[in-house]
C-alpha cells in the first residue's frame, strides 16, 4: 500500500510540473517520503541470547583460548548460526584463517550486501571478540575461565543484530559481521581483518564493536557507554535516533583506562581513520569476575542484553542507511 501511494504521489508531481522541474521535484518528494517513514524495529529475543551465551560459555569449550579445540567448536557454532540467520560468508567461507604463535586461528565473518547503488561499496563493520583466556589455576575445583560476560555476551549481541537486519531486509550499505579471535592476545584477529580489508581496498566507513554487554550499569542515565566517546558524533547519532531512552554516554573510567585503544574497534580506526568505537555495559563496579573462573552464565542478564540490542538498533540502522558518521578533531581517550 505504501509503495502504491508513493507511486501515485510521484505521478501527480509529474503531471503538475514542467519537464525541466520533474527530476528535482521527484528527488525532493522521495527525500520527504523517506524522512517521514517510520521503521518498526524487531525486538531481540532474551531466550536466543541466552542460548548463544550458554553454549559459548559452556565447560565443553574450555574457555575458548585461541588455537584450542574449544575455540574451534565455538567458530563452527558461530558459522552455523550465521548460516541459520542467512548471513552470507565473507569470502569462500565464514572462517577467516590466520596464525597466532604458530597455531591456527580464525575470525568468523559474514555479510549482508548493500542494496543501494551509490552506497553498497561503503561498509559498516559490526563486531565482537569471541575468544577468551582458556584455563586458570583452580578455584574451588573450577579451572575453566568460561568468559560468559567477556565476551560471549558481545558475540551474542552481534548475532542478535544480524538477525534483526535479516528481518528488516533493508541495508543500503554493506554490513560485515565480524567475530574476532585472539583479542585476548593483543587484538590480533581484528588487526588481521582490518589490515586485510585495507589491503583489498574495502571502503570501511564505520566500525561498531560490542564488549561485555551482560550486566546492567547501576545509577547511570544511559544503558551503554561508548569508548572514545568524544572522538566522533556516534553517541549523538545513537541518542538522537532512539526517542525512548538515552542509548549511550561517556564513562570517565573508560577514558582513565584508555579503553578506546584496548578493544577490537581500534585496529579499524588505525587502518581506516573512521569512527570506530565500542559499546559496553561493564563499568568496573557491576561485575567482579573479569578474567576469573567465576565469569559464567549464571551472572549474565539476558533481559538486559535484549534491552541493549533494542536500544542500539535505531542508531545502527541510521549508520547503515543514513549519513556517514563523522570524526571530531580531539579525543581525550
Amino acid at each position: 500500500m505504501k509503495k502504491l501511494l508513493l507511486l501515485l504521489f510521484i505521478a501527480a508531481l509529474f503531471s503538475s510540473c514542467g519537464p525541466s522541474k520533474n527530476i528535482d521535484k521527484m528527488s525532493q518528494a522521495l527525500n520527504n517520503v523517506e524522512k517521514s517513514m517510520v521503521i518498526k524495529m524487531p525486538k531481540a529475543s532474551p531466550v536466543q541470547l541466552a542460548l548463544d551465551v550458554q553454549y559459548l560459555a559452556s565447560d565443553e569449550l574450555r574457555g575458548r583460548d585461541t588455537g584450542s579445540e574449544g575455540i574451534e567448536k565455538a567458530a563452527i557454532y558461530l558459522s552455523e548460526r550465521f548460516a541459520e540467520i542467512g548471513v552470507l560468508p565473507y569470502g569462500e567461507s565464514y572462517m577467516d584463517h590466520f596464525e597466532v604463535q604458530e597455531k591456527e586461528a580464525f575470525n568468523v565473518v559474514g555479510l549482508f550486501p548493500g542494496s543501494d547503488k551509490r552506497l553498497l561499496k561503503e561498509v559498516v563493520v559490526i563486531g565482537a571478540h569471541y575468544d577468551h583466556i582458556g584455563m586458570l589455576q583452580a578455584v574451588a575445583g573450577d579451572s575453566i575461565a568460561n568468559g560468559a560476560n567477556d565476551n560471549a555476551t558481545g558475540t551474542a549481541t552481534v548475532l542478535a543484530i544480524a538477525e534483526n537486519f535479516r528481518k528488516l531486509d533493508f541495508n543500503k550499505r554493506t554490513v560485515v559481521f565480524a567475530l574476532f579471535s585472539a583479542e585476548e592476545k593483543g587484538l590480533l584477529g581484528s588487526k588481521n581483518l582490518a589490515q586485510r580489508m585495507k589491503k583489498e581496498g574495502v571502503n570501511v566507513v564505520a566500525m561498531l564493536n560490542f564488549e561485555m554487554t551482560g550486566t546492567p550499569m547501576i545509577d547511570q542515565p544511559y544503558i551503554t557507554y561508548l569508548s572514545g566517546h568524544d572522538g566522533s558524533d556516534m553517541a549523538a547519532v545513537f541518542n538522537r535516533e532512539n526517542k525512548d531512552l538515552v542509548v549511550t554516554g561517556k564513562l570517565d573510567v573508560a577514558a582513565k583506562f584508555n579503553l578506546f585503544m584496548r578493544s577490537d574497534n581500534y585496529p579499524f580506526f588505525e587502518e581506516f581513520n573512521v569512527p570506530s568505537q565500542t559499546f559496553c555495559t561493564f563499568d568496573f563496579t557491576n561485575f567482579d569476575h573479569y578474567h576469573k573462573v567465576g565469569d559464567d552464565i549464571s551472572l549474565v542478564n539476558t533481559t538486559h542484553m535484549a534491552r541493549v540490542v533494542d536500544a542500539v538498533m535505531p542508531g545502527i540502522f541510521k549508520v547503515v542507511n543514513g549519513d556517514k558518521l563523522k570524526l571530531t578533531p580531539v579525543t581525550n581517550e
